[in-house]
């Protein structure tokens, strides 16, 4: 495969490649070129040029072209989860809920930007303002810098490249080297359904190249989704330029059990919650929060839950869990866990890596000032369990840690569960549900290390546009 840069698939100008594997495998899929910064700068000079004549096209006719690389993408859908299971190692019904989310969130982007409305403020409204009326506008920011992370592919394209070309801006997609794959076939369909040259590029490049572009003072916006020490480092070059950025980051979710929950209900949410994509979920539900009174039996629950899963092969069609995105991820998951049992924590079950596999865990007793409880993002199918013994305690746990993406309760009594959500230190709070929870329409984004703004067809739009204000003055007699 090639990269795509001004319409035309090319390789890099170092000639260099770098191989994309299969993780659960170790065999080399396919090899993709190794971008340099001068490839970045060539996709951000066609873009800076293609982005003017697109921001000038009607809406309606940008909607027509995105809903005709939907067809493209439901003609091609079962080969594009197989390369997404392929190239990322999550379990094939999983890739393909994942292609199917395109159109669903494509869609709502394309139908919100047709009811994004400018706002006028009437003459008289303000004194001495008699005879004036101003027109609040949305304008392009530009260029949008899309920088796109493993673990969830298709689902951040559509949440960043649809709302970009929406609303005429250009769109340079860097996608992670563990699975670029899928993203430059996603990328070469929009070309094909008619977006312009330069309008839509595509760029495989290494993390230390692809932070060039925070650099590049051309650029309107960056919108990244990635760790919090990624995001930090791309902020800080950004400022030099004065580049807004949009990031979501980093979590250590926190997902409270109280004594007066469904406890069938708790279990069954925590396997969907944290054992989707094998745990490598931003917002994931990582730390276990349980009552003492209710600790064991739903501790038991879980493990009954997890030995009834389907742990295999990714391609095989009734796996439901998988490997890791890598080798080196599984064995940075194996040493978390050693801390984690050396700081006092039990295992019950797992603690076990082959490979790129690690074994879906769970691990008892785990004291709340360990590391897990805290800070320690484990981004695996690990299930760390944490006692408390008040509602004010199990608030206490949750808040302690840096980051606060999302979170949720569990309980039987409403106003109490709403009691706990309210006072979480989090972007989200979800109630009698994993904090596994994202739609497309919601604004989702964190607080502290989880990031900066939000995404989402009711927040987005808001971050791709700059405000113009055109003032008609003494229009009115």
């Amino acid at each position: 495969m090639q990269m795509l840069i001004n319409g035309k698939f090319t390789d890099s100008v170092s000639g260099e490649r770098f191989d994309v594997a299969n993780p659960a495998t170790g065999k080399v899929i396919e090899a993709v070129p190794k971008g340099t910064p001068e490839d970045i700068r060539a996709a951000v000079d066609a873009a800076v040029i293609a982005q003017k004549s697109w921001a000038r096209v009607p809406i309606f006719e940008r909607a027509n072209i995105l809903y005709r690389f939907l067809d493209i993408v439901d003609e091609n859908k079962e080969s594009l989860a197989r390369t997404l299971s392929a190239e990322n190692g999550k379990p094939i019904a999983e890739a393909r809920a994942e292609i199917g989310n395109v159109r669903i969130g494509f869609s709502g982007f394309i139908e919100h930007a047709k009811h994004f409305y400018d706002s006028i403020i009437p003459a008289g409204t303000e004194a001495g303002q008699q005879n004036n009326v101003q027109l609040v506008t949305r304008e392009p920011v530009g260029v949008v810098a899309c920088i796109i992370p493993f673990n969830f592919p298709c689902d951040l394209f559509d949440q960043k490249v649809a709302p970009a070309l929406m609303m005429g801006n250009a769109a340079i997609v860097l996608p992670s080297s563990d699975n670029p794959l899928t993203l430059l076939r996603l990328s070469g369909m929009l070309a094909e359904a008619g977006v312009p040259a330069g309008v839509i590029g595509c760029v495989t490049a290494p993390g230390k190249v692809k932070a060039e572009i925070a650099k590049d003072r051309r650029i309107g916006l960056i919108t990244l989704t990635g760790s919090t020490e990624v995001g930090i480092e791309t902020a800080k070059a950004a400022a030099e330029n004065l580049i807004p950025c949009a990031l979501e980051l980093g979590g250590n979710d926190a997902f409270i059990v109280l004594d007066d929950a469904d406890i069938d209900l708790a279990a069954e949410e925590l396997i969907w919650g944290r054992m989707y994509n094998t745990g490598q979920v931003c917002c994931a539900s990582k730390r276990f929060i349980v009552q003492n009174a209710v600790k064991e039996a739903f501790t038991q629950k879980v493990i009954e839950k997890i030995k009834a899963r389907k742990y295999g092969d990714p391609a095989e069609e009734d796996t439901q869990i998988a490997c890791l995105i890598s080798e080196n991820a599984a064995i940075k998951t194996e040493g978390q866990v050693a801390k984690t049992v050396e700081q006092g924590g039990k295992i019950l079950i797992g603690g076990k890596r082959r490979g790129a596999y690690y074994d879906p865990t769970v691990i008892a007793d785990v004291p709340k000032d360990a590391d897990v409880a805290k800070d320690m993002e484990i981004f695996a199918p690990v299930v760390p369990i944490i006692g408390f013994g008040t509602d004010e305690e199990a608030i206490e746990i949750a808040n302690s840690s840096v980051f606060g993406l999302s979170s949720c309760v569990f309980s039987q009594d409403f106003k109490r569960a709403w009691k706990v959500a309210s006072r979480m230190e989090a972007g989200a709070a979800v109630i009698n549900g994993a904090s596994f929870f994202r739609s497309f329409e919601m604004p989702f984004g964190g607080r502290k290390y989880s990031g900066i703004g939000t995404e989402g067809v009711m927040s987005t739009f808001e971050e791709m546009t700059r405000v113009k204000t055109i003032v008609l003055k003494n229009i009115v007699e």
